[in-house]
């Protein structure tokens, strides 16, 4: 016969796999949001995926505390290095995502490089061409 514990312990599991499966889809839009970010700073992310490190009560942009689940995962810059980055979720909502101090690749500047010399003769000023006249 089932008695009140069996049924309390019954909704207990129910509730803990509730809360599994909701924080995988959680999981799932970090990762998302992780790989966005990693392609807008043009750097890679590494392993394709993002795991679980802690429940931590942080505060907002407000300053209001909240609960939050962190995932940390890995990006690259130079293909030589692994550095660390964390994600922080409310919910299924971003808090902020951070990466380790990393150094960035400048874009070449090889065909934007003007000679001053070269611009001065092109672009003659007004008051030079009244002496050549």
């Amino acid at each position: 016969m089932i008695d009140l514990l069996d049924v309390m312990l019954l909704m207990l599991f129910a509730a803990g796999g509730a809360w599994l499966w909701r924080g995988h889809g959680i999981r799932e839009r970090a990762l998302a949001l992780a790989k966005q970010h990693c392609a807008k700073l043009d750097v890679e992310l590494l392993d394709g995926n993002v795991a679980f490190r802690r429940l931590a009560i942080v505060r907002d942009i407000r300053g209001q505390r909240r609960v939050a689940r962190i995932y940390g995962f890995e990006f690259t810059v130079t293909g030589e290095q692994r550095l660390t980055g964390t994600v922080s979720m409310y919910g299924r909502h971003l808090g902020n995502i951070e990466l380790e101090a990393h150094p960035f690749q400048a874009p070449p500047l090889d065909d934007k490089v003007i000679q001053l010399d070269d611009w001065r003769r092109s672009h003659p000023r007004a008051d030079d061409q009244r002496r050549v006249d």
